[in-house]
């Protein structure tokens, strides 16, 4: 019996560094896959990011007097967000990541640092934001956006729509 229970304990010993090591492996793949998506995404296209929502998938964005406020049920709600979050020539990046919970159900905590430049390369909008990301098996079922400071996003929308004005009358330079 001594024998059987030192090989079980092997074993067990073997199974729970594999099952470490695998949750490891995951978790810099993930991480990995979500920064290449946001690098997409600041080069204007979206879609690899857009693909990994489930189609029923729920973005609830910062509540203001902004063109992204709200909830954005659907692929086809949260692709126009997308879109919108290219056009508007926002460029983000990823500065930390957490995950916790099983594959079928992953939760992932993540600071995205935001910002835009004018038409002159001027920063006219920064901020930072936690984005809470629910997943069911590797598919993002609900995300919820939470800004360090709401009213730069509003502040941005605004002076956007002077840009867009100025475009449009011919007094802003591309």
């Amino acid at each position: 019996m001594p024998r059987q229970a030192s090989k079980m304990k092997r074993w067990f010993a073997a199974g729970f560094g594999t099952a470490i090591v695998s949750r490891s492996l995951l978790r810099k793949a993930l991480i990995f896959k979500f920064r290449r998506d946001v690098r997409a995404l600041n080069s204007g296209n979206y879609r690899p990011l857009l693909n990994s929502y489930h189609h029923h998938a729920v973005l609830r964005f910062a509540e203001g007097d902004h063109r992204w406020a709200g909830v954005h049920a659907g692929r086809d709600q949260i692709e126009t967000f997308l879109q919108e979050f290219v056009d508007a020539g926002l460029q983000g990046a990823v500065t930390e990541a957490y995950f916790g919970g099983p594959l079928w159900r992953m939760t992932l905590l993540a600071r995205f640092d935001d910002r835009a430049l004018g038409p002159d390369g001027a920063v006219i909008y920064q901020n930072r934001t936690v984005l809470l990301v629910r997943t069911k098996w590797g598919r993002i079922v609900e995300q919820e956006d939470y800004y360090e400071d709401t009213a730069r996003i509003g502040d941005f929308d605004r002076r956007l729509r002077e840009i867009e004005a100025g475009r449009a009358c011919g007094t802003v330079a591309e």
